[in-house]
């Protein structure tokens, strides 16, 4: 028996596995960082036998709700994600598969990976829809890199979209794979008809390092990069430095950061309420906004979801208030569920990348609603 994780995203320390009964793991923390709860690895070992595997010190980890409910995600061949159900205790997640096959991945959700983010880029850039832009070089050295879809002309809105700041959150650059999708699908009316009256600025991976790195929550620094749009620096946050800066020099008529939720088995939005710039303009765009997607999908809800703050008191340290206030527009931050959509249960898949990226085309038919009144 054997258990790796020195792959990309790969995140797991051995603490015990010499039986396949009785196997004890526990998550690294993110690097300079106290978060920790993104784990990837892969088990090698007999067919037909049953590995019993215990991930425990998860009462300390970045959010203990989140194990409350979850099943594992596990894979035969990387493409494939199934749920193995899972046990919480307060402290130890435990969960048990008889291999079909002598080898097996698991992970918190379904890796999205840097040659898979590549292979977005490099397949988007040869539509004639779309350019690829260089932004700057992250931390590790590695590219941000940024895709315009559609034509820049001064009348047209300018919509932003940025994905994957928290790296463990892969849910989100699924969902901007649909996204991108859809707006290059040359057959599809909704986005025809938005890249007539819109230009798309999508960054699908905010922190390329903390991804490559099997980070949860952070950059190679250990930096919350969702921390940082007040006064982003070369030094902790360059790659919120780079998009702040492309965004002064665009403009932004409407944001959308992609992310997902630990503890909260529902897609949700949470707007930009208590910023100084919220006024009755902004609040009918974001009610627009969420009718019409809980009209596209049954997937969105608007029940259940982070409290609002009150008028004056928002973080303007998080992207959709930061952006929202400085450009006065539409921001929202989208979060999707790591567990399932209670909602909607699937018990053999829970929340998938099919999900995902269905919900990413469903964001485009909200965006088509408000698009002629963001300016």
């Amino acid at each position: 028996m054997h258990i790796s994780s020195q792959f990309d995203s790969g995140n797991i320390h051995v603490v015990k596995a010499d039986d396949a009964s009785d196997i004890v793991l526990t998550i690294p923390k993110d690097n300079q960082s106290d978060f920790y709860q993104w784990f990837h690895f892969r088990l090698i070992g007999d067919t037909f036998e049953t590995h019993s595997i215990t991930i425990s010190e998860l009462a300390k980890s970045a959010y203990p709700e989140g194990w409350k409910g979850y099943n594992v995600l596990a894979s035969y061949d990387r493409e494939n994600w199934f749920r193995v159900p899972s046990e919480f205790d307060g402290d130890n997640l435990s969960f048990s598969l008889t291999l079909e096959q002598p080898s097996v991945y698991f992970a918190y959700f379904i890796p999205y990976s840097y040659e898979r983010h590549l292979d977005l880029i490099h397949s988007a850039q040869m539509s004639l829809l779309c350019e690829h832009r260089f932004l700057g070089l992250t931390l590790d050295g590695r590219d941000m890199s940024m895709l315009v879809i559609g034509e820049e002309e001064p009348e047209k809105k300018k919509v932003w979209i940025t994905a994957r700041q928290h790296p463990g959150e892969s849910m989100a650059e699924w969902c901007a794979e649909g996204i991108i999708s859809r707006l290059l699908d040359e057959q599809d009316g909704v986005g025809r008809q938005l890249l007539d009256k819109a230009v798309f600025y999508i960054v699908p991976n905010m922190n390329p390092d903390g991804a490559a790195r099997g980070h949860l929550r952070t950059n190679a620094v250990g930096t919350n990069l969702n921390r940082e749009w007040a006064e982003p620096t070369a030094l902790k946050s360059p790659e919120v430095l780079y998009v702040m800066n492309a965004m002064e020099q665009t403009g932004v008529d409407m944001y959308l950061d992609l992310h997902g939720d630990e503890a909260l088995p529902y897609n949700f939005v949470a707007g930009s309420e208590g910023i100084p710039a919220y006024d009755a303009r902004l609040e009918s765009l974001e009610n627009a906004f969420k009718s019409a997607l809980l009209t596209a999908t049954p997937e969105f809800q608007d029940t259940f979801g982070y409290e609002k703050d009150k008028p004056g008191e928002a973080n303007l340290t998080v992207a959709s208030n930061a952006v929202g206030q400085k450009f006065a527009c539409l921001a929202y931050t989208v979060e999707m569920p790591f567990k399932d959509n209670d909602n909607l249960p699937d018990q053999v898949f829970g929340w998938s990348v099919q999900r995902c990226q269905q919900f990413g085309e469903d964001l485009l038919v909200a965006v088509r609603a408000v698009v002629d009144d963001l300016r």
